[in-house]
C-alpha cells in the first residue's frame, strides 16, 4: 500500500482492512475482512489501492457513523490505521470524539458493545500533491513524479525535434509542489504555482525569457503549470491561457499537455515503498502505545526520522493555507504557511536574467566530477555552473576529475552548454578514480595557470580522500589554499557527513524494478529463489533499501554481520514460506559483504539445501545500477546542492581574499566543506571533522542512519525477531515546528 491514497482509505488494526474507506466502514459485510499475512505479500509493488478507497457522503452524517461505529463494535475493533488526506483524517477525529456517545446510542439499541470504551486513531498521509502540513514528504507524491518527468522526458525529445514550446499542466489544485519540482528537474523555463503569484506584468517576462533561450540556440521551451496556478488578483492562470500568449505575441508552435490522472497511476518507486512500510510500522506502535488520554496523530516524515503529530494540529494549518491562497497575500506569507522552502526563491516564476548580462565577480569557480558516475551529477554540474555564471563567476569545466585538472583538461563553459543536462545520466564531464596526491605539482600549476579561486567537487568517496590529499597539500603548495567544496555523488551512498548521496535514488529504483521483473518472471514458475547481488562496496545501503523496497526475505551487509548458522535460517524460513501460497523467495547480497560467502557460495548453498523444496537462479546487477536516466529525487537534489554549494563557496571566497581581492588564501579547516544533508537540514562541514566518523579501510561512515531500518526488513519477511523500540517516535507539536522552519527561511 505504497501510493496514492485520497480519500478515507482505511486499514485496521487486528489486520481487518475495511474495502471502499469510510464507504466500507458503514456497509460492512463483506466490505471488512481478515487480512492474512499471505493475503498482503503481493501489494508492495501494485499502484494504486488494492483495498479500494471511495468518497463516502455517509460518513459525513452522525447517521453514517453510527453504523460504522455498528460494524466496528461487531468485529471487537477499536483502532483504526486511516491512510488519506486531509478530509479523511479530519473524518477519522470526528469519529473518535463521537465514539463514546456513539457506543452509548448503540447500548441502547441492544447492540453488543465491545470491551474497550474508546477509539484509538492513528493517521498516514497519503496525498501525491504533498500538501500535508507537518510531514516532509506524503505517500504517493515522489511516485507521482516519476510519472510526471517520464512524460516530460518523453515530450522533450519530441519538442527538440520540432522546436516546440510545450506548456505542461499538473495536478496541485492548492499545492505547487509538483510543479515546482518537477520544473527543477527538468529546467523548465517557467513555473507557475498558487503559493507564488507572479508579478503583473508576467507576461512580458515570460515572453522575453523565451525569446532569450531561442536566441541563445536553445530548440525547446517547458512552462509548467500547476492546475490551482493564480496571479496577485486571484485570477486563474490556465495552460491555455499561456499557450495563447505564446502563440500570439512569439508565433510559437506552441502545445498543451495536461497530464491528468496518469500522475496517480503506475508502480510505486522504491522512496514510496519504503516510506509506506515505515510509516506503517510506526503507525502500529503509536496505536499499541495508544492510551483514552493520548490525542489522534499523524505518522510524518522529518528528514530520515519518522515522527508524530498531532492530527488535528496538522490539518488546521491545512485549512490555514488554504485560507491564504483564498485571499490576495504577500506569496512569502503563503509560502511560510507551508514550511520550509529549502533555498527555493519564494517567486519562482521569476527567474534570473541570463548570465552573460550579469556583473563579472572577478572570481573562476572550478566544477569537477571525481570517483564512478552516478546519475544526478549532471543535474549537479548543470545547477553549479548557472548559478556560478548568475553570481558574475568565469565557470571553469574539469574533464576527467584530478587527472584531468592534472592534465590542464579544463574549458570555459557556458550557460547554454549545460541547459539539457538535468536528465542526463552518468557524467558528461567524465569521471575517475584517480587521487590527487601524485600530481600535486601538475594540480597546482593548472590552478595558478588557469586563475582558479575555488573548487567544487563532485563525487564518491574518492572526492573525500582526494579533497584531504588537497588539504595536506596546502603546507607545500600555496596555490591549494583556495576553498573547496564536497557535493557528495555516489550510487553507494557511503560519503561521511551526508544521510543521501546523489545518484542513490537512482541506483535503487533500478535495483528495486529489477527485482519486480525477476520476481514476475516467477510467477508461472512456483518454488524458486533468486539470489541478487547489488553494488555498493562495504556498504549496504542499497542491499537494505532495495529489500525494504522490493519485499526480500533477506539481505547480506558487511554491517551486519553474519555466519553460516544465519544462512541455514534463512534456509529454514524459504522452506516454510514455500508451504504457503507465496512459493518464491528473494534474496539481496551486497557485493563486498563477506569475502568467504560469496555470491557463488550462497546460491551452492541454497541450491543444495533447498532440492526437492524450491529452486534457485542468481543475478548478478553490475554495473547497471550506476546507468539509467536520474530519478526526480536526484535531478532535484543535485540542482539544490549545487546552488547551496555555489552560495557558500562565494562568501569563503571573499572571505579568504587578500590584497583587494586579487590573491586568495585559504588555510584554514573551514575552507574545506562537505555539503551534506543531515536529516532535514543540508549543512558545510569541514572535511577534517570527518575523519573521525570514517572508516577509511571499508570506505564507509562509522555510523549509518539506515541500518536501524533492517528489523523491520525481517519482520515484513516474517521472521521471528522483536522490534526494538528504545527509540520510538515521540508526539511532537506541528506548530512548534513550524516556528522554528519560519526561522530558517
Amino acid at each position: 500500500m505504497c501510493t496514492d491514497w485520497y480519500q478515507g482509505v482505511i486499514s485496521t488494526s487486528g489486520c481487518v482492512p475495511p474495502s471502499q474507506g469510510y464507504q466500507g466502514l458503514v456497509d460492512g459485510g463483506d466490505n471488512i475482512k481478515e487480512a492474512t499475512w499471505e493475503s498482503v505479500s503481493m501489494m508492495l509493488q501494485l499502484g494504486g489501492t488494492v483495498i479500494g478507497s471511495a468518497r463516502c457522503q455517509d460518513f459525513r452524517t452522525r447517521e453514517g457513523r453510527l453504523k460504522a461505529a455498528r460494524n466496528l463494535v461487531k468485529r471487537g475493533i477499536t483502532n483504526l490505521c486511516v491512510i488519506g488526506g486531509d478530509g479523511s483524517l479530519t473524518g477519522a477525529d470526528t469519529f473518535r470524539a463521537e465514539w463514546s456517545s456513539l457506543l452509548a446510542e448503540l447500548v441502547k439499541v441492544g447492540t453488543c458493545v465491545c470491551k474497550s470504551s474508546y477509539l484509538n486513531i492513528v493517521g498516514m498521509v497519503g496525498s501525491i500533491d504533498n500538501d500535508f502540513c507537518g510531514t516532509d514528504m506524503t505517500i504517493g507524491t515522489d511516485s507521482a513524479l516519476h510519472r510526471i518527468m517520464e512524460i516530460v522526458d518523453a515530450i522533450t525529445t519530441t519538442a527538440q525535434s520540432h522546436q516546440r514550446t510545450f506548456v505542461l499542466e499538473v495536478m496541485g489544485r492548492h499545492c505547487g509542489y509538483l510543479a515546482l519540482i518537477t520544473a527543477l528537474a527538468c529546467g523548465a523555463d517557467w513555473v507557475f504555482i498558487p503559493e507564488s503569484p507572479p508579478e503583473d506584468d508576467w507576461e512580458d517576462h515570460l515572453c522575453r525569457r523565451l525569446t532569450e533561450t531561442r536566441v541563445g540556440g536553445s530548440r525547446l521551451n517547458i512552462i509548467i503549470v500547476a492546475e490551482g496556478a493564480i496571479d496577485k488578483h486571484g485570477k486563474a492562470i490556465t495552460s491555455d491561457d499561456i499557450k495563447n500568449l505564446v502563440v500570439k505575441r512569439l508565433g510559437y508552435d506552441t502545445r498543451v499537455t495536461i497530464l491528468g490522472h496518469v500522475q496517480r497511476g503506475g508502480t510505486p518507486s522504491a522512496f514510496d515503498r519504503i516510506l509506506g512500510s515505515r510509516m506503517g510500522v510506526e503507525a502500529v506502535m503509536a496505536l499499541l502505545e495508544g492510551t483514552p488520554d493520548t490525542p489522534a496523530c499523524v505518522v510524518s516524515l522529518s528528514g530520515n526520522q519518522a515522527v508524530r503529530l498531532p492530527l488535528m494540529e496538522c490539518v488546521q494549518n491545512n485549512w490555514n493555507v488554504y485560507k491564504l491562497l483564498a485571499h490576495i497575500r504577500p506569496p512569502s506569507t503563503k509560502v511560510r504557511q507551508r514550511g520550509r522552502g529549502d533555498g527555493v526563491p519564494l517567486n519562482p516564476t521569476t527567474p534570473p536574467t541570463l548570465a552573460p548580462s550579469s556583473p563579472q565577480s572577478g572570481y573562476t569557480l572550478a566544477v569537477l566530477n571525481v570517483g564512478a558516475p552516478a546519475a544526478g551529477m549532471n543535474a549537479a554540474v548543470r545547477s553549479t555552473v548557472r548559478i556560478g555564471l548568475i553570481h558574475g563567476h568565469r565557470m571553469l569545466a574539469v574533464h576527467d576529475g584530478f587527472e584531468g585538472l592534472a592534465y590542464g583538461k579544463l574549458e570555459e563553459i557556458s550557460w547554454e552548454r549545460v541547459g539539457s543536462w538535468t536528465g542526463l545520466g552518468g557524467s558528461k564531464l567524465g569521471t575517475k578514480r584517480t587521487l590527487p596526491k601524485k600530481y600535486f605539482e601538475e594540480i597546482s600549476t593548472s590552478i595558478s595557470n588557469f586563475g582558479i579561486h575555488g573548487l567544487i567537487i563532485i563525487g564518491g568517496f574518492e572526492a573525500f580522500t582526494g579533497s584531504l590529499e588537497l588539504m595536506e597539500g596546502r603546507a607545500k603548495y600555496e596555490e591549494l589554499c583556495i576553498p573547496l567544496c564536497i557535493i557528495p555523488a555516489t550510487v553507494s551512498n557511503n560519503v561521511p557527513g551526508s544521510d543521501f548521496s546523489i545518484g542513490a535514488d537512482t541506483a535503487l529504483n533500478t535495483i528495486t524494478t529489477t527485482c519486480d521483473r525477476i520476481k514476475q518472471s516467477a510467477a508461472g514458475t512456483k518454488r524458486r529463489v533468486f539470489i541478487i547481488e547489488t553494488m555498493g562496496g562495504f556498504c549496504g545501503y542499497l542491499a537494505t533499501m532495495a529489500g525494504l523496497a522490493a519485499g526480500a526475505d533477506a539481505a547480506y551487509i558487511y554491517e551486519e554481520h553474519f555466519n553460516i548458522h544465519d544462512l541455514q535460517v534463512n534456509v529454514e524460513h524459504l522452506t516454510e514460506k514455500m508451504k504457503t501460497t507465496v512459493k518464491r523467495g528473494l534474496v539481496l547480497r551486497n557485493e563486498r559483504c563477506n569475502e568467504n560467502y560469496t555470491t557463488d557460495f550462497i546460491f551452492n548453498l541454497y541450491s543444495e539445501e533447498g532440492k526437492g523444496i524450491f529452486d534457485c537462479r542468481k543475478n548478478v546487477l553490475g554495473h547497471m545500477q550506476q546507468g539509467g536516466t536520474p530519478t526526480p529525487f536526484d535531478r532535484n537534489f543535485g540542482t539544490k546542492m549545487g546552488a547551496k554549494a555555489v552560495a557558500w563557496i562565494t562568501g569563503k571566497i571573499k572571505e579568504c581574499s587578500r590584497h583587494g581581492g586579487c590573491r586568495i588564501f585559504a588555510n584554514t579547516a573551514d575552507s574545506a566543506c562537505l555539503l551534506g544533508m543531515r536529516k532535514r537540514s543540508l549543512v558545510f562541514q569541514p572535511i577534517t571533522d570527518l575523519k573521525e566518523q570514517t572508516d577509511f579501510d571499508h570506505r564507509i561512515p562509522k555510523e549509518q542512519w539506515w541500518l536501524k531500518l533492517r528489523p523491520i526488513l525481517k519482520i515484513l519477511a516474517k521472521y521471528n525477531i522483536e522490534l526494538d523500540t528504545s527509540e520510538k517516535a515521540h508526539l511532537e507539536h506541528v506548530t512548534r515546528k513550524r516556528i522554528s522552519l519560519e526561522s530558517n527561511i
